[in-house]
């Protein structure tokens, strides 16, 4: 039995419902599970678990969140015995509430690829740890709170933690994946260590990735609103609906007001050292990995896409400046991205990034062929070979979307190879989205 969506070409995509997941241990030696039959169709055993709310992960972690920064050591004790395991450390550092960090954790915590969740609370933080683990338990999830005041210390929370991980994640290891459609795919895009080649390769193969993943119902994500100075007209001709187009326009311009407030934009001192000269020269690279479909909406952090299509993530808080940078490093950014329920992360990189991600897979696509040379191995596609003329931009852009449906099928990247676990979550405030934003 299986089940098909068009793609761009006419080609279909189907997942066999009777096929069993993949799971390669190294990608180097695994069978592709995505193939082309005589009649060009490409077929997929895209597969997934199964959540109460009807979503599907593409993983089953546990995730060890600890609610303030005090609690921090105790959390990474219990996680780190279990890190050749689907284990995960995540958290928040504030000690003060903030409404965004905690629906940050409540979405993070019950994201699809979440199978399971254990806090640590030092006891006396503002997290509202109460709501959380209520919050979790509603999703179906196994969730346990451990206080560390309450626990008597260091030693007596770890012990405990340990031992309730040992008794749950048997129970997820144990769980069976599921066929899965590519239209239950949320798949995430982001830039970091770019430099002249990413707007040239990489981005632009993501972008052509996305078009296809749209054209076959998935819904994907693109940000950010700092780095898309300078495209606000060219995405306001794509709205998928007149009144969105003065939204698309109207959140660049407050990442340029925010910026301007701060005096410095979202531009490196390795970005100019890798050829780019404006945060606008940036921008048009930035904004390739967006692809060519119409955008349909706009998202804010923990607001998943309520249909398929392409989405803008507007991650500049709203309001005064009052926390500083919108994001510190590429993996706040991949946090906000699989909040809203990214399954998977495409990150482009030009001047080689390593970094991966707590909770969502991260296929790195390498825009730069000098640094496929020198860091191929933290690599899982080397666009720089458009450069080469070893291969055109659409080559790339059909082996990424391959890629995509291949690690949804259980392949593992490059960087969950490597045990990149990266997570950061800080301070932010966010305002509802206006009705124009979605369409209803």
């Amino acid at each position: 039995m299986s089940s098909g969506v068009q793609v761009s070409g006419g080609a279909t995509i189907r997942a066999d419902a009777d096929a069993g997941p993949a799971a390669h241990a190294d990608p180097a030696t695994a069978t592709s599970v995505v193939e082309v039959d005589g009649d060009g169709v490409r077929a997929t055993r895209l597969s997934g678990y199964l959540r109460s709310d009807g979503r599907k992960g593409l993983r089953n972690v546990l995730v060890v969140a600890y609610l303030v920064e005090c609690a921090h050591h105790v959390a990474r004790e219990i996680a780190d015995r279990f890190r050749d395991r689907d284990v995960h450390l995540i958290g928040f550092p504030g000690c003060y509430p903030n409404a965004y960090a905690l629906a940050m954790l409540e979405k993070l915590c019950t994201h699809p690829n979440v199978g399971a969740a254990l806090l640590v609370s030092l006891g006396c933080e503002g997290m509202n740890k109460r709501q959380l683990g209520r919050t979790i338990s509603a999703s179906g999830r196994p969730v346990s709170l451990l206080g560390i005041q309450d626990h008597g210390g260091t030693r007596s929370t770890i012990t405990a933690g340990r031992a309730w991980i040992d008794e749950t994640l048997p129970q997820l290891e144990a769980a069976a994946r599921v066929p899965m459609r590519i239209d239950e795919l949320t798949v995430g895009t982001i830039c970091g260590g770019s430099d002249a080649t990413s707007g040239l390769t990489a981005n632009p193969a993501m972008g052509h990735a996305f078009d296809l993943l749209v054209a076959a119902g998935a819904k994907t994500i693109f940000e950010e609103t700092g780095e898309l100075i300078g495209m606000e007209d060219l995405m306001a001709a794509r709205a998928a609906r007149t009144e969105l187009a003065p939204e698309l326009k109207a959140s660049v311009a407050k990442a340029a007001r925010y910026y301007a407030t701060l005096g410095y934009a979202s531009f490196a001192p390795g970005n100019a050292e890798g050829g780019l000269t404006t945060i606008e020269e940036k921008s048009l690279g930035a904004y390739a990995k967006s692809g060519q479909s119409p955008i349909s909406g706009i998202v804010k952090p923990g607001i998943e896409p309520p249909a398929a299509g392409l989405y803008l993530l507007d991650v500049v808080p709203d309001g005064e400046v009052r926390f500083g940078f919108p994001n510190i490093n590429d993996n706040a950014e991949i946090a906000e991205l699989i909040s809203c329920g990214a399954q998977i992360i495409l990150f482009s990189t030009g001047r080689g990034s390593v970094v991966g991600s707590a909770i969502a897979p991260v296929i790195k696509v390498c825009a730069n062929p000098d640094t496929w040379k020198r860091m191929g191995d933290d690599m899982d596609v080397d666009a720089g070979r458009i450069l080469e003329g070893r291969a055109t931009l659409p080559e790339v852009g059909v082996e990424i979307r391959d890629l995509v449906l291949s690690v949804g099928a259980g392949e593992r990247t490059k960087s969950e190879l490597l045990g990149h676990r990266e997570f950061v979550l800080t301070y932010k405030s966010f305002e509802a989205l206006g009705p124009a934003c979605l369409a209803r």
